[in-house]
């Protein structure tokens, strides 16, 4: 260790952050690429090939040209995720009943004698608040 000074541990690190983050943008980029419903066939190949050949020019242009649509995309991709989470919690969860429905079970376990009327009282109370 005493061979290889700090500071060049430092710039080891440095350029090994930087490779890194460059992939992920590159990555990023052509995720985008895909996902793009407006760019068709040749417009897809076309900046895929430019990305591809030309890295870093590539990236750079595409990011000018493109970069708020992307950001649109993801914002867009971001909401349609939520609602199919959510679309998934409240099938999971089961269909919810009304108050109304509620009572009408309440009031038939006390006719069948499975509630007593401070129980169903309290119950009643709690679902009207």
């Amino acid at each position: 260790m005493d061979d290889y000074p700090l500071l060049n541990l430092f710039w080891t690190m440095l350029w090994l952050f930087l490779w890194v983050m460059w992939f992920f943008l590159l990555f990023k980029v052509i995720t985008d690429i895909f996902r793009d419903h407006e760019l068709h066939g040749w417009g897809k190949a076309g900046w895929l090939i430019l990305v591809l050949l030309l890295p870093y020019i590539g990236v750079l242009v595409y990011l000018i040209v493109r970069g708020k649509s992307m950001s649109q995309r993801d914002v867009k991709q971001a909401q349609a995720n939520e609602k199919a989470f959510q679309d998934y919690v409240q099938k999971a969860a089961g269909p919810r009943s009304s108050p109304a429905e509620e009572l009408a079970k309440l009031s038939s376990l006390k006719e069948q004698g499975h509630l007593t009327q401070e129980e169903f009282d309290k119950a009643k109370q709690k679902l009207l608040t």
